[in-house]
């Protein structure tokens, strides 16, 4: 073998071990791609599991709250703070508002939207709150969760948590007993100012119904 031909095998050995260099990084990428689907498919289909609304209930409410940011933007522009959370197309409507014009012109525009049942308009007028007092009621929201999370009576999946200005909100389609529960341990989390329940009350029939349709 001359000079020539030593040179040549020694680039195509070089150029097949670049070959599988890149195949491996290609099918490793793929690999965790298909992973990370699998992951975020278990996830999803779990939230559906433990949700008491249809799948298609969750993706309208998910829909209303994207919507509202613009017909909240159109209603007063960028004056106030407001939250809006849709649960089995009731939106509870919290944060503030400079004047009580703003106040019902933003129930107005939410109650607009289609498939919005009805609304809870829980606006205050006041000044705007600040980050501090946004950062806490994210830290309660946490701590509200991870207590129905520790419970042993309570399905925590069942219950929604929103916090506002240290007010817990608590949103879910619920028995009276479980009502009952998921607010009692609200209550008894250190910094939790109120609690106010937005529930819809089911009968324990029901309940019992919903969970014969899941399976």
């Amino acid at each position: 073998m001359n000079a020539r031909q030593v040179n040549r095998s020694a680039s195509l050995r070089a150029m097949r071990a670049i070959a599988l260099a890149v195949s491996a990084v290609v099918a490793a990428a793929t690999l965790a791609g298909c992973a990370a689907l699998a992951i975020g498919g278990a996830v999803g289909t779990a939230m559906v599991v433990t949700d008491r609304r249809t799948a298609g209930v969750q993706l309208e409410d998910q829909n209303i709250e994207l919507k509202s940011l613009t017909r909240i933007r159109e209603a007063i522009a960028d004056r106030g703070h407001v939250n809006t959370t849709s649960f089995n197309r009731m939106v509870l409507i919290t944060g503030e508002v400079p004047t009580e014009a703003d106040r019902t012109a933003v129930e107005q525009a939410i109650a607009r939207i289609e498939n919005v049942r009805s609304t809870v308009n829980d606006l205050a007028v006041m000044g705007s709150s600040s980050l501090t007092a946004r950062s806490n009621d994210t830290i309660l929201t946490s701590k509200v969760k991870a207590t129905y999370v520790d419970a042993k009576d309570l399905q925590s999946g069942a219950v929604k948590v929103v916090t506002e200005r240290g007010t817990v909100y608590l949103l879910g389609r619920v028995t009276e007993r479980e009502a009952t529960r998921a607010a009692e341990l609200a209550r008894g989390i250190a910094g939790v100012q109120k609690v106010v329940r937005v529930f819809e009350i089911l009968t324990e029939a029901e309940l019992a119904t919903l969970g014969d349709q899941k399976k």
